[in-house]
């Protein structure tokens, strides 16, 4: 097991936790224990997940009591219905505020049973075991949590830090090739955005990790953490730096949304994203095509899609509107000044986004 530490610019000592990476993680006692409070847990599963993990988390937690709360899969639980029945469940089971919240499974229970946790009684510790590859690199750290509205994903939820992630890469091993894959896609964003050195590894090692190399698996979750836990910890809400971890993500929620929660994967739609935000960074002038094709060819040799659904540029420009990162009334995008130089950027004309998303579609 390796451990990293996201500890924030203010506040460090009190909010500080750690990321545990390795693999037999999920049964280890000692890592949940530090936050047991109270003697009484909730775990948010969903249906899948729950069959194959749930057991081997509850006989850590031995002595204490335990409620348990399915959700369905996918991206449609990330609702108000599910949101209540998290809710239900905890008042129903008279969990106090000394409870801890686990989160077992991917983003979208780690999304779900976090916002639960910051809004039940005005907030309760939560834990995340990230049991996919996307979340283990990405959604489970940094406090994100939310639901989705039909105008927009991710619109409603609070920032809220875990206690700890738990993250067992030997879960991955049960993973679908096709979310694989979609985990794979966050990956590469830490790579493109951040890091040109972790780009060119990407580009040695990305059929390793698409066959589920243990060692290449491990290492990609621990370097897109450290990554993403130095920004972070400079800027928890959004304010600054951390936007640019949203590389693709403008565009891509665009797509989940034009195309229906759940018709395309998270890491899929950022994928075509990606290819959308390179294509807009080339019409700006910061980068060469040679870039854009850089960045392409990983993506398809990773298996996900560079081309977007079937949606009129204007249906992804209208939903664009509603993003998080606008600011006057005008939607930011982030850019890349080269690989592992991305940027947030203001101001660009809307004829350059349609045409960046027209060229991606070529």
């Amino acid at each position: 097991m390796e451990s990293l530490r996201v500890a924030f610019a203010q506040d460090a000592g009190s909010r500080a936790y750690p990321i545990h990476i390795g693999e037999g993680l999920l049964a280890r006692t000692e890592l949940y224990r530090p936050y047991l409070r109270g003697g009484t847990v909730a775990i948010v599963t969903n249906e899948v997940v729950g069959p194959l993990y749930l057991s081997l988390v509850r006989q850590a937690l031995h002595g204490t009591r335990i409620t348990e709360v399915l959700v369905p899969d996918g991206e449609g639980a990330k609702s108000w219905q599910n949101l209540n029945r998290v809710i239900d469940a905890l008042l129903k089971a008279r969990l106090g505020r000394d409870t801890l919240v686990i989160a077992l499974g991917g983003g979208v229970v780690g999304d779900l049973a976090g916002f639960a946790a910051a809004v039940y009684q005005r907030g309760v510790d939560f834990v995340q075991v990230p049991t996919t590859l996307l979340a283990q690199v990405d959604s489970s750290v940094g406090g994100k949590t939310a639901i989705n509205h039909p105008l927009g994903k991710n619109m409603i939820g609070a920032f809220h830090q875990p206690r700890a992630v738990i993250s067992d890469v030997a879960t991955l091993d049960s993973l679908p090739d096709r979310e694989l894959r979609a985990g794979i896609a966050e990956v590469i964003k830490h790579g493109v955005a951040l890091d040109a050195a972790f780009t060119a590894w990407l580009e040695s090692n990305v059929e390793k990790l698409a066959g589920r190399d243990r060692a290449a698996l491990s290492y990609a979750v621990k370097r897109s953490c450290e990554l993403k836990a130095a920004i972070v910890a400079a800027d928890e809400r959004e304010s600054g730096a951390r936007a640019l971890l949203n590389f693709g993500h403008t565009f891509g929620h665009a797509i989940e949304a034009g195309a229906g929660y759940g018709a395309w994967l998270h890491g899929e739609a950022v994928a075509a994203g990606m290819v959308m935000a390179a294509e807009l960074s080339l019409l700006q002038g910061f980068i060469a095509r040679a870039e854009v094709d850089r960045i392409k060819n990983l993506l398809v040799r990773a298996g996900l899609p560079v081309k977007g659904p079937a949606l009129a540029p204007e249906t992804l420009m209208e939903l664009m509107a509603v993003d998080k990162k606008a600011a006057a009334g005008q939607t930011r995008f982030v850019v890349l000044r080269g690989i592992g130089a991305a940027e947030l950027r203001a101001g660009i004309a809307q004829k350059d986004v349609r045409e960046a998303i027209v060229a991606a579609a070529q």
